[in-house]
Parts: C-alpha cells; structure tokens; sequence
C-alpha cells in the first residue's frame, strides 16, 4: 500500500513537472530556429553588403593610383554605379534585423561598426570624391602651362571648392578611422581595408589641396619672390637634413619661375657664421668631439627650418649679391626630393654623362659621386648643383593637371619625412605653407603627436648613406582621458662591413682616425603636451642619455658610436597628450631614401578610447 502511494505520487509530480519542461524546450526550440533563421538571414545580407562595398571600392580605384584624364573619366562615368553600390549596402545594415543585432551581447558592437563604415563611405561618395572630381575636371580643361611656370588664375579660382571637399573629406574619414575597431575577423578585414583605401585617397587629397593653398603666392602671385635653395646631403647627417654643399637662387613672378645658378658653399665661408642661440652654441660648438662654426655647411643643424631660414639671412645679407635684395626665403632639398623629382619630370644628364634616373639618383648623389671623385669638394658639389638646377627648372615646365596633383602629393610626402622643407619671412604666406606641413619643425601638435629625433654626424665623413634607421613602435594602453602610452624601439644599424672600409675612400670613411663608425650626436624630442621616459640603451656603445633644454624646449640628448657591421637600439615609453587624434609618429632626420622605418604593433587607439 505504501509502495502504491509513493508511485501515485511520483506520477503527479511528473504530471505537473513535465508540461513545463515541454513549454521551456519548445520555447527554447523556436527561439533557436528564429536564431538560426536571423543570423542565416544577417549572414547572406552580411555577403551583399561586401558585394556592394567591394564593387564601389573597385569603381573607385583609380582615384588611389596616378591621376591622369583617363582614370578622372572612368570615375566620372562610374560615380552614379558607385553610389547605388554604397546606398544598397548602407540600406541593407540599417534595416530592422541589422538594428536588432546591433543591440546583442558579443556581437552587437561589431555590427555597429559596420554600421558606421557603410554609413560615411556612403557620405563619401555622395558628397565629397563627387566635389573633388569637380574640381579636377575643370582643371583639366584649362590652361595651366604658363612657359616655365605655371598659370595660376585657375588654380586660385579652384582652391576655394578643392579646400571644402577636402575639409569634408578629411572629417569623414576621420570619423571613420574613430569607429571602435571591429574584434570578429571578417568584419575586422573588411574594416581595415576600407580604412587603407580611405585614408590612401584622403592622403592623396590632402596634399594636392595643400599644395594649391602654397602656390599662388609663393609662385609670386602680386609680388615678386627670391628664395634660396639650400642643397644637403644627408650622408653627412645634420639634424634637419644634411651638410650644406652648394645654394642656388630662385626668383618667381606670378608663376614664372627662374632658377639661377647654384653657388659652392666655398663662395660663401667668408661670409662668417650665421644666427644662433646660446642653447644651440653650448650643445654644438662648445661641446664636441665636431665643434660645429655654424658657417653656411652647418645650417641645417637646427631642428627647425625656421632657425635654419633665419640664420641663411643672416650670412646672406653679408654676401655682395645679398646685401641689396631682400630673401623672402628658404628652401631645403635633399638627393631624395631630386629624385622623386626626376621620376616625374623625367631623366637627368650630368655634365659628366652620368645620367641620372628615378632610380638611380638618391644613391648617385650620395654616395657614388664620393666614390668617383673623392675629397674633390669642387666636383661634387657641382655634381649636385647640376642635378638640383635641371630637375629645378623642369619642374613646372609643361604643367598639366596629372603632373600638378603627382607634383602636390610628392611634395607632401618629401616634406613629411624632412626631404623637402620651405620657410618664407611673409609671416600670412608662412601660416599658409605652416598649416600645409611644409615647414619642418620640432613636435608641437597634441593632436597629430609625434617623438622628435634628430641626428647630427660627429665623424667628418659621408657614413650617413651606410647607417639605417629603423623604428617599432608598440601600443602599451589607449586611454583618451589621460593620454595614450607606447613604447619605442629605435635602431641606427652601420651596413658598412668592416671588410669594406678599407676600400673607400677615407672621404666616405672618416677625414679623421674613426674610420667607417657612425658618431651621432642625437637629440630626443619628447611630443607636445606629452612626455618621454624609461629611456635607456638596448645594445650598442654610447655615452649616458642626458635631459637638458634647448631653445625653451626639454629634450634627452646622447652621443653614439655604432662600428661598422653593428646595431645600436634606443628604447623609451612614450605618453602623448589627451588631446591626441592620430597615433604616434616620428619625426626624424631625413635618410637616404624614401620611407620612414617605422612599423606598428598592438591596438589601434581611437579618440573614443
């Protein structure tokens, strides 16, 4: 009987438990199958939008590569198909499923991301690339050869539009470059692949605007211009460039441009020092081992164009063909501005035969011509006086829009990486050419931060060829409310064997006893409103990192010494301000060739960070 209880018992249980446990696993079973039917639906609806974006993407590929009137007319004619590509796609993600998924645990951030990729890559193409071919193509139907210069009227008449598409154009992909990075592997290559096109074409965009801010007045729009052009090489290393060999003139008259000749540094030693302040006395004329006179091969010592424009004045208004004409300014080119030059103006024959290439040139001028001629000072800085005078003079010969916008971005990147660098003493004109980052200078953005370092040979010699810089720079923590951190590994490498020493010339090697060794006298710039610390010496042979002040500025200072065949490595963290918008760079004495060194590592941080 009490066996017959129990088992009654046990079955009303069962009766009242088991209906629930059927309504929680039917439940349970529609709300999979209304899982599995959305996310199959968001994952086909995920495929088009790829489609869409990589059709629009393909469309617009020719705005990434040389501009010319074919590429600007296949654009144009495919701007209506690259739109209906980017709307469908923007559609699709912000219909109801899409916003559904956009509120999901784990996956909601992601497909909020791919909303706002589709959302401004559409803004883009419907509004500012439309505005940017505009202008483009009505300046391919003008005249902008001008003889040896440049007709300028139509070039002030597009700056106006050309500058409000790019201010668009550069708030939009900002945005873009904002969003949080996507984590699931799919989006995040779909996302990092529109940020290279974007910021390729924004890139572009930027400095071709920039450049057209410049001209017309520095091409001697209203009044008439003398500029001096200062020619380094950088295989003898001074902190914004190289050792001064020769200085030419250039005269422009509403785009008219007149090269004149270029003078040896010799012509101009009798003219004494230039300008400079105590700071920059102590630090490299007092102190050695190279006890610098500041005469005119010294100039580009200074970290700052300005400083350098400033003591060239200085000299110049002592020379008999200066003391009577007012220099307006100065601009500083290297062997690699030369020869990104020559690739767009086309090859150069020395008087020598030589003939120098968009290949060939860089090396040629800082390196073989050593090796041809020796300590013969004479013929080498004719050599490069040579080469600066033709590529000069061709520059704006036979302008046409395609040679304009390569000319404009060319330049952008030469000045970035301290090729090319301008100072004018027109403080409105100056403003200009600052803002369109012509004019190097020392870190003094928070929101574009950067590490300054800048390198200044102490072994009389031509060693800067041989010493490659590299840098990595790795992403500690992203944190917008009290600055982002990063670590910097910074190497100087002497390629130069010891085997190979002693078969160059001792005017390669070393004028005096350290015979192929890279002496360094580096200064470190910490970044604006941010700071440097840790420093300290990975590998290598150097004196111990000082802090010190130059010129108001706090700065760490060293003296290296890197052996032929050896590495040196610098590491230091690095904290940028609150303010910053873009990760951080560095900004160096130029090298050799083109390109930075400089890879990165670990997270990208965004302002929302």
């Amino acid at each position: 009987m009490a066996q017959h209880r129990y088992t009654t018992h046990r079955s009303h249980r069962q009766r009242r438990i088991w209906p629930w446990i059927v309504g929680i696993l039917a439940i349970f079973t529609v709300l999979m199958i209304v899982v599995s039917v959305a996310g199959t639906r968001l994952y086909r609806q995920a495929q088009e939008v790829k489609t869409h974006e990589n059709r629009a993407i393909s469309l617009l590929n020719g705005l990434s590569g040389d501009i010319n009137d074919e590429s600007i007319a296949k654009i144009q004619q495919s701007m209506p198909e690259i739109q209906r590509e980017t709307q469908a796609a923007n559609a699709i993600v912000h219909g109801s499923l899409w916003n559904v998924a956009a509120k999901a645990p784990l996956v909601g951030s992601d497909i909020q991301t791919v909303q706002g990729m589709t959302e401004i890559v559409n803004e883009i193409m419907n509004k500012s690339v439309p505005a940017f071919i505009e202008v483009v193509n009505t300046l391919q139907k003008d005249n902008l050869a001008n003889g040896n210069g440049i007709n300028l009227q139509p070039i002030q008449d597009a700056q106006a539009k050309l500058s409000a598409a790019n201010e668009k154009l550069q708030k939009q992909v900002h945005s873009y470059n904002s969003i949080s990075a996507p984590k699931i592997s799919q989006i995040k290559n779909a996302y990092d692949q529109g940020q290279n096109q974007l910021n390729g074409i924004a890139n572009k965009v930027n400095k071709l605007t920039n450049t057209f801010d410049i001209l017309p007045q520095f091409l001697g729009a209203g009044q008439t211009r003398t500029y001096a052009v200062m020619a380094m090489t950088t295989s003898e290393m001074r902190s914004s460039g190289g050792l001064i060999g020769s200085v030419g003139e250039i005269t422009t008259d509403n785009g008219v441009i007149r090269v004149g000749d270029f003078k040896p540094n010799t012509d101009y030693l009798p003219y004494e020092s230039g300008d400079r302040s105590s700071d920059m006395n102590r630090i490299f004329t007092d102190e050695g081992p190279l006890h610098m006179s500041f005469d005119i091969r010294d100039l580009a010592v200074f970290p700052d164009t300005e400083q350098t424009a400033i003591s060239m004045r200085s000299i110049w208004q002592r020379t008999p063909w200066g003391a009577n004409r007012a220099l307006d300014g100065v601009v500083t080119v290297d062997p690699v501005f030369v020869q990104e030059l020559v690739k767009i103006c086309g090859n150069v024959t020395l008087p020598n035969g030589a003939v120098l290439t968009g290949e060939n040139t860089a090396e040629y001028l800082l390196n073989t011509v050593y090796k041809e001629y020796g300590d013969n000072n004479t013929a080498t800085d004719a050599v490069f006086a040579a080469a600066a005078s033709q590529v000069l003079s061709n520059m704006f010969k036979d302008t046409n829009v395609r040679k304009l916008m390569r000319i404009g971005e060319m330049m952008g990147t030469m000045a970035a990486e301290r090729h090319f660098s301008v100072f004018v003493f027109d403080k409105n004109l100056e403003n200009t050419i600052q803002q369109a980052g012509f004019t190097a200078s020392t870190p003094k953005s928070e929101e574009n931060p950067s590490v300054g370092i800048y390198l200044t040979e102490q072994n009389p010699s031509k060693m800067g060829w041989y010493i490659k810089r590299t840098a990595r720079i790795t992403t500690v923590s992203c944190d917008s409310s009290k600055g982002d951190i990063y670590h910097v590994e910074y190497t100087l490498d002497n390629t130069l064997q010891e085997s190979e020493v002693a078969q160059l010339p001792r005017y390669i090697t070393s004028a005096g006893t350290d015979y192929g060794i890279g002496v360094e006298k580096i200064l470190f710039y910490p970044p604006k409103g941010g700071r440097i610390s840790n420093i300290a010496l990975i590998n290598g042979a150097v004196n111990s990192v000082q802090e010190d002040t130059l010129d108001g500025k706090k700065i760490y200072r060293t003296l290296a010494r890197v052996n032929p065949g050896q590495k040196l490595t610098y590491s230091f963290d690095v904290n940028v301000s609150s303010k910053s918008k873009s990760p951080l760079a560095i900004d160096q004495t130029p090298m050799g060739w083109t390109g930075t060194g400089v890879t990165y590592s670990g997270e990208r941080c965004t302002a929302e960070n």
